[in-house]
């Protein structure tokens, strides 16, 4: 599978072991691969693949979803949004930003922007509405440096 080399997963998979790292790359590579074709695969029975499989979930290493493609579900624009906010209003701006449907990716960062975020949108005037009658309107919001997806040429979901 396409598995991180070693060195680089040491910090991230701290109390997970070879079993675990398999299981998660299995899924990542084939989100419905049944459990008795992993356990094949491992030489194992599929109830110990089960039981793995649900200690992930329950700790937090694995979070099972559908991935929806925005650009065939009728949304045809989306952007990526750099908003600088005044510094003692930053977490409550966040909140608010979050609460918007067209935002699907929020991160506090530091540098030039205080906070990235994603946004999905119909068309190019929704994402003008998005901007002016929402984002804009959050008391504490500075400035916004938009930025248009022309083309996804890599989406990894790690």
């Amino acid at each position: 599978m396409g598995r991180m080399d070693d060195k680089n997963l040491n910090f991230l998979t701290q109390g997970l072991d070879a079993t675990d790292l398999y299981i998660i790359d299995a899924l990542r590579a084939d989100g419905r691969i049944a459990f008795a074709q992993i356990a094949q695969q491992l030489n194992v029975s599929p109830g110990m693949i089960r039981v793995r499989y649900n200690r992930l979930i329950e700790q937090g290493y694995l979070k099972v979803v559908a991935i929806t493609n925005p650009l065939r579900m009728g949304y045809k624009a989306m952007a990526l949004i750099g908003v600088r906010t005044e510094g003692n209003k930053m977490m409550a701006v966040s909140e608010a930003i979050s609460a918007f449907d067209e935002v699907v990716y929020l991160v506090i960062t530091s540098g030039t922007y205080d906070i990235l975020i994603e946004v999905v949108c119909r068309d190019h005037a929704h994402l003008l509405e998005f901007l002016t009658q929402k984002l804009y309107q959050i008391d504490g919001v500075r400035q916004s440096e938009s930025f248009v997806h022309l083309k996804i040429v890599k989406e990894v979901y790690f």
